[in-house]
């Protein structure tokens, strides 16, 4: 079986195991999936989804976003890690779309990279999930370790796991390959001692082998 053949057989079996992968984080626009995907950064998205309802209810567009100070965000955000530096991106993001924009989320790579707060990672969240763009693959901790775990490759490094994905798998998969790999890696296939019965990659994956050898 060839790393491509490999690779497929995963996405299609964890497909099959979980026809609608979906982001866990609670959102209704993209600029709140941005938001809250900038918040999800070294934390949790079920800390961020506790936090977010009452942010989005109090900021309805992206102008009030924009119109807010950087306190009045950062009291909103208070619980999740390094909130106030969070909450001052978040505001000049909003500053950004508005005057640089036309007040739309962009929808290419290149410019959702350019707004304050957002890497690659961010930026493929929003235009997979969003916009149903797939520019890349969404590579969080649990990528870069099924990834290896896989033998998919050899990387740490989440642009280069990333890179290495995407010469592998046809473009349609993209999208739905990265969230299938964050919900394996927290619900299956979790970095604390888990048996590997019920796992639908049984033979594809090594550890399970050896296990059950």
């Amino acid at each position: 079986m060839t790393k491509q053949q490999k690779a497929l057989e995963i996405y299609k079996r964890l497909l099959k195991d979980n026809p609608h992968p979906r982001v866990e984080l609670h959102y209704t626009t993209p600029f709140e999936l941005l938001v809250a995907t900038i918040l999800s950064a070294q934390c949790t998205d079920k800390l961020v989804n506790l936090v977010t309802p009452a942010l989005f209810e109090k900021y309805k567009t992206i102008q009030a976003y924009a119109d807010a100070t950087v306190k009045d965000i950062d009291t909103m955000v208070g619980k999740v890690n390094f909130h106030s530096n969070k909450a001052k991106n978040i505001q000049a993001a909003a500053k950004m779309i508005m005057n640089d924009f036309g007040g739309n989320v962009p929808k290419t790579m290149k410019e959702l990279d350019a707004l304050p707060g957002v890497a690659r990672k961010t930026a493929n969240v929003v235009l997979g999930s969003a916009f149903g763009i797939a520019s890349g693959i969404v590579i969080d901790t649990h990528g870069i370790r099924l990834a290896n775990k896989l033998g998919l490759t050899t990387s740490k490094d989440p642009v280069k796991i990333e890179q290495d994905l995407m010469k592998i798998l046809p473009q349609d998969a993209w999208i739905q390959f990265g969230k299938l790999l964050t919900l394996h890696g927290r619900y299956v296939c979790t970095a604390r001692p888990h048996t590997c019965e019920p796992c639908p990659l049984g033979d594809l994956c090594p550890e399970y082998a050896a296990k059950t050898r």
